[in-house]
């Protein structure tokens, strides 16, 4: 991506941002304890808070990290469906499938060598995801149901299942509440700091290989010219349906991922309650980072230093460390009142639209793909 592309591809989520800090400081100096007084001092204090609570110091820096990692993953299991025209929304479901599936095999392997118990069970999560991504994608190419809705339902399927497996068939004996048996030897290694787990390293790793997937690759290039039209990547021979499969089942294997990571690399085990938002806040990740890798990179690592600094910002400043789900909230809303806004005057997405024909079509040509 060229450095004009780049700047106009940012002003957006810049400006989302913008605006919800505005937004937020707002909430904060109008539900302080001095409202009368108005104490416009508050929000510094509380996004002084943050920024040093996420790189700070040391260790500070390596839980924005660990924060991110799994954003990432989501962030591109979401951003990659993006591109071929899709909309997935499961990315939790796959990240709660993967999480299980890594949890089972590390519990049966958990005595096992670390070199056997870890690949095998990052690879069935991996598996496992794939497989709960590309059943939405099955349903969307070959009986037209809408991915938004499969995946949605999905979402809630993969929730009771986890409750089901944890509380009842993998049920850690003597626990003294509802998990799975700890994942012993299968936990991923410690690379730095408290928990600077092998796992944050997927999640660089997958951004370059995600970027040559789509733009370097010939299965990237039919991905993107799904998205940008299926009648004529159909026309150019080329298997719609099966690309919108095959990049669902992509997503879901990352998703899963991001859900191993976090069951094998922090928690050892998964509780029933397991309840946390990644798969979620990728969607937040995908569209700020305009549904690109290196975009997806940045938006993964805002949002894992906003959670990294929330304690801190409690801590300092007194105010609530869910101010952070407020802040994420409004970056998403502003995000898609953009894109609303494109909708309704149809004026600069069809404008996009027509760049990402000419892109696909230039490249279909045999022409170098413009840089991304």
């Amino acid at each position: 991506m060229n450095l004009r592309r780049a700047r106009d591809a940012a002003i957006i989520p810049g400006l989302a941002i913008v605006l919800a800090l505005v937004f937020g400081s707002l909430i904060v100096i109008f539900s302080s304890p001095l409202i009368f007084g108005l104490d416009l001092t508050l929000p510094l204090v509380a996004y002084k808070a943050l920024v040093e609570g996420s790189f700070g110091s040391f260790g500070a820096v390596i839980s924005t990290i660990v924060n991110a990692a799994p954003l990432i993953l989501a962030g591109l299991a979401v951003g990659v469906a993006f591109k071929a025209g899709l909309f997935n929304i499961g990315a939790q479901g796959q990240f709660l499938t993967g999480g299980l599936a890594a949890a089972a095999v590390g519990a049966w392997l958990a005595h096992a060598p670390g070199p056997v118990a870890i690949p095998l069970a990052l690879v069935a999560a991996i598996l496992v995801g794939s497989v709960y991504g590309a059943i939405p994608g099955f349903l969307k190419a070959y009986t037209g149901a809408h991915e938004v809705v499969t995946t949605i339902m999905l979402n809630y399927i993969a929730l009771y299942i986890v409750a089901y497996v944890v509380t009842g068939p993998l049920r850690a004996v003597g626990a003294t509440f509802a998990r799975t048996p700890d994942v012993g030897n299968a936990s991923l290694p410690i690379l730095v700091g408290g928990n600077g787990h092998l796992g944050v390293l997927f999640a660089f790793v997958a951004i370059p290989l995600a970027w040559w997937l789509l733009y370097r690759s010939t299965i990237g290039f039919e991905i993107r010219t799904v998205g940008a039209g299926p009648d004529a990547a159909r026309y150019a021979g080329m298997r719609p349906r099966l690309l919108i499969v095959v990049t669902m089942a992509f997503c879901g294997g990352l998703a899963g991922l991001a859900g191993a990571g976090e069951i094998l690399g922090l928690t050892g085990f998964m509780p029933a309650g397991y309840s946390t938002n990644v798969g979620f806040d990728g969607i937040t990740v995908a569209l700020l980072g305009q549904a690109h890798p290196i975009g997806i990179m940045f938006a993964g690592i805002l949002l894992g230093a906003m959670r990294a600094g929330a304690p801190l910002m409690q801590i300092e400043a007194g105010v609530p460390a869910q101010m952070v789900d407020v802040l994420q909230g409004a970056i998403l809303f502003f995000l898609t009142a953009e894109i609303l806004v494109r909708y309704l005057f149809r004026i600069r997405a069809k404008s996009a639209k027509v760049a990402e024909l000419q892109t696909v079509a230039s490249s279909y040509g045999g022409q170098a793909t413009p840089t991304q």
